[in-house]
């Protein structure tokens, strides 16, 4: 089981001109998600699927901003974005993982859109 103590954290701070999303832990540790990051790994079943194999790859979150951040209970936060995403559930324990492998996921998510022939850029129709 996850000790919730290491996972939740004790400050929540989204900064809007940087489009970060910063989270501080008792212990001292500092976490900063890129608003995009956030969008591009949501635990929505959008966005993850249903089960394996079933990820949607999110292609033109480059300028995503988080508008609002609403607790969930004391287990998560809900984020809505400026494109109207607002679905999944960001649970304290999904942070700390995402946080712990945020430079490899992030590599990968960049790997996966080239292969793809995709863009982090909104196409101009989306904009």
């Amino acid at each position: 089981m996850i000790d919730e103590a290491l996972t939740r954290p004790v400050e929540i701070t989204l900064h809007s001109v940087s489009r970060q999303l910063e989270l501080r832990y008792a212990d001292g540790r500092e976490v900063r998600f890129p608003h995009e990051f956030l969008r591009v790994f949501s635990p929505s079943a959008e966005v993850r699927g249903h089960g394996p194999g079933q990820e949607t790859l999110q292609v033109g979150k480059k300028e995503v901003s988080l508008l609002r951040i609403e607790p969930v209970g004391h287990y998560a936060l809900r984020l809505v974005f400026s494109d109207g995403h607002d679905s999944g559930l960001y649970s304290w324990a999904y942070l700390a993982e995402l946080g712990a492998n945020q430079e490899t996921l992030w590599q990968d998510y960049l790997t996966r859109l080239q292969t793809a022939g995709g863009s982090r850029e909104a196409s101009p129709s989306s904009a």
